[in-house]
């Protein structure tokens, strides 16, 4: 194992952090896979899946079964892991300027597009490397002034040139759920099934530039254009691992154990594995209801996690106990729950669920703030 620490711009002297790479197995023999946990640095469920696949990765490679490159960084945010305030931990927003970290990350594809497009050749595997080196060069061009910036660039020089990319995240309280693109669907369907995600939610543009889509988006855009001289770059995930109080051993082991299974179907580890039989389900992300209150209120919840409902069903009241008024909010259409709020003081206007439906019913921005 290689331990890397690369450094982020310090706001002010004495306040320099940095971000810390683990890197198993053979470099630039077989594929590379990135997996990185609690880039919303309030969610930790991952942060304990990455400790227990760092130990399993140290044991498979001290017996030489490592066929190809796992990095894992296990804190990818350390600049939210130090945004404790009253003893709330926050830590999804950058607190100078707001913005949400797992947002606006560098688009490439321009950049790549102008350094190859005169050096394609019929070698999908010399084009592999010619974009990956291309992607590399537009990342290190870029300008970075703040810490948050060197925080974004750190992470997309580290996983711009993985075969497969995992973000490692969970929401309120939820059930374990993914989210991916068409283009990476087919090979991150395994991960999905060895997980037991039964809501896995597919978009090719989401809006916001979120990590998980900083390179597979690119290879998809770029095959779209130059055909079948472009092969498949980078399959991309972001894998919510339920809700934040989730963080337990019964739960990571079972986590780690089917991403160490993945790694077995990505020949990543030598050997072979047992999979679930079938394909798991997955629905477009256009078709999620995102349920927000009529009004502020003590939010009384009546769906869980899991839960099925009809289009129809009262999924939560919103109670204001001066005037009486008593508000529901029941979804649309049917579907699956996977998420819900932590809170139970709710504003006016605020987010309260999700549920994964059939019917596309939204459009444009799809992510959460």
């Amino acid at each position: 194992m290689k331990h890397i620490q690369t450094p982020l711009i310090a706001p002010v002297p004495g306040t320099q952090r940095c971000i810390d790479s683990f890197h198993f197995g053979p470099q630039d023999a077989g594929k590379k896979v990135y997996i990185q946990s609690s880039l919303h640095a309030d969610e930790l469920p991952g942060m304990l899946v990455s400790w227990k696949l760092k130990q399993q990765l140290l044991e498979l490679e001290q017996h030489g079964l490592l066929l190809g490159e796992v990095v894992l960084v296990p804190v990818a945010n350390p600049i939210g892991q130090n945004q404790h305030i009253m003893d709330i931990h926050l830590g999804r927003y950058e607190l100078e300027n707001g913005a949400n970290f797992n947002r606006n990350y560098y688009d490439t594809y321009s950049d790549v597009r102008a350094a190859i497009a005169d050096q394609l050749s019929d070698d999908t595997q010399h084009n592999k490397q010619l974009i990956r080196a291309a992607m590399r060069t537009a990342l290190l061009a870029q300008t970075v002034t703040t810490e948050y910036q060197s925080h974004h660039q750190a992470l997309q020089l580290l996983s711009h040139d993985a075969d497969v990319m995992l973000d490692l995240h969970c929401d309120f309280e939820a059930m374990l759920h993914t989210y991916s693109t068409y283009y990476s669907w087919p090979g991150i369907e395994p991960l999905a099934r060895a997980l037991d995600s039964q809501v896995n939610m597919l978009a090719n543009e989401t809006g916001g530039s979120p990590f998980d889509c900083s390179v597979d988006m690119i290879w998809q855009r770029l095959q779209a254009e130059f055909g079948e001289r472009i092969p498949q770059g980078c399959l991309g995930a972001t894998i919510e691992l339920r809700g934040q109080a989730d963080v337990n051993d019964t739960y990571a082991e079972k986590d780690a154990n089917a991403i160490i299974q993945y790694l077995h179907i990505l020949d990543i580890i030598s050997g072979d594995t047992m999979m679930p039989e079938g394909t798991a389900p997955s629905s477009d992300l256009a078709a999620v209801e995102t349920l927000k209150t009529p009004m502020g209120g003590l939010l009384v919840l009546h769906a869980q996690p899991g839960d099925w409902l009809q289009a129809g069903d009262l999924f939560a009241e919103v109670i204001d106990p001066v005037s009486d008024k008593v508000e529901p909010i029941r979804v649309s259409q049917a579907g699956r729950v996977y998420s819900r709020t932590n809170r139970r003081m709710a504003t006016a206007g605020m987010l309260v669920g999700n549920v994964a439906g059939e019917k596309v019913i939204r459009s444009g921005y799809l992510l959460a703030p």
